[in-house]
């Protein structure tokens, strides 16, 4: 095996970085929808909004996960970076690969959310395409 540097950790950095930038924006989009079917719900009390808002909480959560595992990974890279800096290389290593294991986990929650989004669009896209005032 390569010896692990500076550099690999760094650039993983890099990156978990820019996926947490995306996390952030799905949570702050599914924040707009909450207030929104919140203020729905209170206007018209409908079993459907209700189902939305059951779906929305489960992408939260997992987003919440996604995020969780995501700053782990980038904890583990930055002290990673440490250990490689005080000439740790083996406890380095391993750590390096327990965030690896954290981001794997944390992309794997994503694949889950995104797949119930898409079937909360396909219900939505039924409703219309069920509509026969259209």
């Amino acid at each position: 095996m390569e010896e692990l540097t500076l550099t690999t950790p760094a650039v993983l950095f890099s990156a978990i970085s820019l996926i947490m930038l995306a996390y952030t924006n799905r949570f702050l989009a599914y924040t707009a929808v909450v207030r929104s079917l919140h203020d729905k719900y209170l206007e018209k009390k409908d079993a459907q909004i209700i189902k939305q808002i059951e779906n929305i909480k489960k992408r939260l959560y997992l987003t919440r996960s996604m995020q969780i595992y995501g700053i782990s990974s980038l904890l583990l890279c930055v002290l990673t970076m440490f250990l490689i800096y005080i000439q740790q290389y083996t406890i380095a290593v391993w750590i390096f690969g327990a965030a690896l294991v954290l981001l794997i986990i944390s992309l794997a929650l994503l694949i889950k959310e995104i797949q119930i989004s898409v079937k909360a669009l396909e219900h939505h896209i039924s409703d219309i395409e069920n509509n026969p005032n259209n």
